[in-house]
Order: structure tokens, then sequence, then C-alpha cells
């Protein structure tokens, strides 16, 4: 009989919310202090930690003044105190690994499907992995990207994701539902592995994304929105990655929104329990996009070099992310916004018919994911806002224009979903004398022009043209008498539709 976890976190079992380290700050630079600015705080002791991101850690050696004059001159574009918390687990040995009922096999219809070799690699990043536990020691393609935590206690939540989704089939213990999976681990844990703090998720998202694309497990979460975290997200997803994250633990307590696994264009996991129900604990919210096996779950024990069972969406989530990494190493001409889909499309629904808060589209389903028909590719994302697109924005992160000086006249398919991507937004050029014809079709969506150094398409100005009229095509022209210059194109799904695709053809007249 397995014996469960005896106490998780109060959220999930690794979070990033709690008391603010005030002796420690993330710090996020305008575009225009980044060269100027740079002597300036590594002479007083600060890091200069992600330089995509222009994110400085300054610690308590850094003279609180510092962080006082660069906001005095309009030079900090974000600052956001360190967060962590402090959290225990314990577990039981079982006596005998190699009779594991993983009945999650059958659940996610794995069971009887052959798993590729090494591909598509998944990063976890989380609380470090014990790579002398029987199911990691020798084990081939795992890459540590820092030092992991030692033990007693460090790698104890991330030696239990690991090896739910890369345990080997070597004969003891579990086996993962991708085996032979690329695994990376990050150790975004403090001390000796009880904390989690945002300074080391945001490295460790960005690592990963560094990398290439691929997919990237966050069994982890809080409820504060950090956005230094988010950036981070955006960042990976625009670099092609996949990112994964559980839905959170607070189902009795409410359901909470959790950060980031509300985040758009965060693929989100609830849990099941064996009878293919979404557990009591798992957080409901309409950010969820599909369910997996997360009650009672087979895992390695960094504690104790066994094996125990464990209950929670950080269980669930990586069965996703091996999924997500099965699916695309097997089909390779996917990228990730196709990945993302196929997984929430292919799913098997449970509960409540259609798409519900409880459990998304339904319960994954690899045998489905393999053969399900891809969807059109969603490009240029993120770009949900202005200041995803303009690349003076301090939160840009490299859209490229869809027209140019160069490039007059092009025409684009994509899709929006309320939730996961709920507009897009595009960078186009207009010359003077020239007016811009905008049209699409297929979806009942509605038409805008920005001006460049709008803040947002929320903002009550900037806002030059605007097309909206019921049905599936819609055509905005705007009379550009200024000198060239590039405005912005907004795609804005009409309330009421939830889902859809649809062709934006752009010229010159």
């Amino acid at each position: 009989m397995l014996v469960s976890v005896a106490a998780l976190l109060s959220s999930l079992v690794a979070a990033v919310t709690g008391s603010p380290d005030r002796d420690a700050m993330l710090v996020v630079l305008e575009p225009g202090a980044a060269c100027t600015e740079a002597a300036t705080l590594s002479a007083a002791g600060a890091t200069l930690a992600v330089p995509e991101m222009r994110l400085w850690r300054l610690g308590p050696d850094v003279d609180p003044s510092v962080l006082d004059d660069l906001e005095r001159r309009g030079l900090v574009h974000l600052a956001s105190p360190v967060r962590e918390n402090v959290g225990t687990l314990s577990g039981s040995v079982i006596p005998d690994p190699l009779s594991a009922d993983e009945w999650w096999r059958v659940a996610i219809g794995v069971d009887g499907l052959e798993p590729p070799g090494p591909g598509v690699p998944i990063t976890i990043v989380d609380s470090g992995l014990d790579v002398f536990h029987p199911e990691f020691a020798g084990r081939p393609n795992t890459e540590t990207l820092n030092p992991q935590e030692p033990q007693p206690l460090g790698g104890e939540h991330g030696t239990m994701v690991g090896s739910v989704v890369a345990a080997p089939a070597n004969g003891q213990g579990v086996v993962g539902i991708y085996p032979e999976a690329v695994l990376r681990s990050w150790d975004a844990a403090r001390g000796q592995g009880t904390k989690l703090d945002t300074f080391e998720i945001v490295q460790g998202i960005i690592e990963a994304a560094r990398r290439g694309p691929g997919v990237i497990n966050l069994s982890l979460g809080g409820s504060d929105r950090d956005p230094v975290v988010e950036q981070a997200v955006m960042q990976a997803v625009r670099g092609g990655s996949l990112v994964v994250a559980a839905s959170g633990n607070d189902g009795e307590i409410g359901s909470p929104l959790g950060y980031p696994a509300v985040l758009p264009h965060v693929l989100t996991v609830a849990a099941t329990d064996r009878t293919d129900q979404v557990a009591s604990f798992s957080s409901r919210s309409p950010y969820v996009d599909l369910a997996a096996p997360g009650d009672d779950i087979l895992v390695a024990s960094a504690l104790n070099n066994g094996w125990q069972s464990a209950s929670g969406t950080s269980f669930s989530a990586p069965l996703v992310s091996g999924a997500a990494a099965w699916v695309w190493t097997v089909r390779p001409d996917l990228d990730a916004t196709q990945v993302f889909e196929v997984l929430r499309r292919s799913a098997r629904d449970i509960g409540k018919p259609g798409k519900d808060y409880a459990s998304g589209y339904g319960l994954l389903n690899v045998r489905s994911a393999l053969a399900y028909p891809a969807p059109i590719r969603d490009p240029l994302e993120p770009n949900d806002d202005l200041g995803l697109v303009d690349p003076s924005s301090p939160d840009a992160v490299g859209v490229p224009a869809l027209t140019t000086r160069s490039r007059t006249s092009t025409s684009i398919r994509a899709r929006y979903d309320l939730v996961e991507d709920p507009r897009d937004v595009y960078r186009v050029w207009v010359p003077k004398g020239r007016t811009l014809v905008a049209k699409t079709g297929g979806a009942d969506v509605d038409l805008s022009l920005w001006r460049a150094g709008t803040l947002s398409v929320k903002s009550a100005t900037g806002r030059l043209a605007h097309s909206a009229t019921r049905g599936t095509t819609e055509t905005l022209r705007y009379a550009n008498t200024a000198g060239g210059r590039y405005l912005y194109l907004d795609v804005n799904p009409r309330r009421g539709t939830l889902t859809g695709a649809y062709t934006l053809t752009v010229r010159l007249r």
C-alpha cells in the first residue's frame, strides 16, 4: 500500500509568495538606461542577472539610495522585492518500488505506447534534482543547468517532479511518462532547498529559453502577480518554448488566482484522481487548459533514496510537460503554439460537457494528441498589447514588424483565445501620403490602429482609426498625412467570441 506525502505546502509544494526580503530587490531598467547606468550599478555591488531583460539584482550590500536615485530620474521600469516561501515536506519509503502502481498510464492513454528516444528538451525550474538517486544516477541526457541543492532537503520537490517526467526504465522504482527525455534541471531553491525566490525562478526560465525551443515546467506558483517573472515567461514564449504550469492546490479554499498559472500563453494543468474526476484540492479557474493525474502519484524521493506517493498539481504539470515533449519530438513540424493547442484540443472531455473551470478541455490523452490534426500556427506571439511589440517599450520581447519599409504588404493567418491569447497587436509601416488598408476574414473581429508611444490598447487616447462591424470580415483604412512611421494594428475578437482563427491582409494604397 502506498503511503501518501504527509504534508504539502498550503498552496503548491514550492511557492514563490511570502514575506518579501526587503534587503533584496529585482530592478528592470528602462531601455535607455541599460548602458548608461551599468557602471554605476556594478560599482554599487548590484548584479546584472538577465541582460535580455535589463534585470539587476540589488542585494543587501547595495545602498538604498542607488535605487532611489534611479527612480527619481525615471530610469526604472520595474522594481520588485525578491519573494520567497518556506515549506516542509515529508513522506515514507515504499517497501517494494518494483510493484509501483502507476495508474495514470491508462488514464492518459500511454499504456501500450512506445515513447520516442531523446528529442525536445524539458527543463524543470524547481528545487533541484537529486542526481545520485537510483532513478537519475548515470541516467543519460540529464543536465543540471546550475549547482543543485545539497541533501537532505535540497532537491526533494524537484526530484519528485523530475521522476514523473523522465524516470528511466531501469528495472527499479518508477518509469516517467517520457523515460528517455532530455531532462534539464534549474535549481531555483535557496538555503537548504526549502525556499524558492523570484530571482532564481527568472534566471531558470531565461536559461532554459536561451538554449532554444523546448518545454519549461513550472510546478510552482503563488498569489502575487510578479511582473519580472511574467516578463521572463513572455521572453521564453517569444523564443519558441512551451511553458507549462501547475494550476495550484487551493481548490478547497476558494481557488484564489495563482501565478504564473493564470498568465496568458501558459499551459495550465489541473489534477485528477483515479476515477478521472478533478481532485478536490485542484484549483479551479477559467485559466485551466487541461487536467492530468495528480492524486496518489508514485514519485522518487530525495529524502531517503526511495519512492513515495504524492498528491498535487505539481505532479500533474510534469505529466503534461512530458507529453508535450513526446508529441513535439514525434511531430517536429509543429511549433510551440501548435503543441499547446493540440494537447488542449485532443484532451478527453470529463465532467461538464465542453471547456470548464475544473478540467479545462479535459483529461490529457497522449494517444489522441499524437494523431490530432495540426492547427494553424500562431506566429508573432506574444503580441497581446503594444508594450510587447513596440521595440522602444521596456516590456518588448522582440516581436518583428509585420510590414516594413521594404515589405509594405503581407498576409498572415493567426489564432486568438479569450483567455490565453485575447488579442493580437501588429507593428506596421505606413509611409507619408499613403493609405493603409487592413482586412480580416474568417472570424468576427474588430480592427483598431494606434500611434506609436501609446502604452496600451486599453488607453483612452492614441487610437487613430477603428472598424467594428458584425460578421467574419472587417476592413480598416487609414490615410497617413504625417511622416512615414510605424503604427500598431490591433485585432480584437468581438465580445462573446471565445476562440477562433483569422486571416489578416495588410497593403498600401
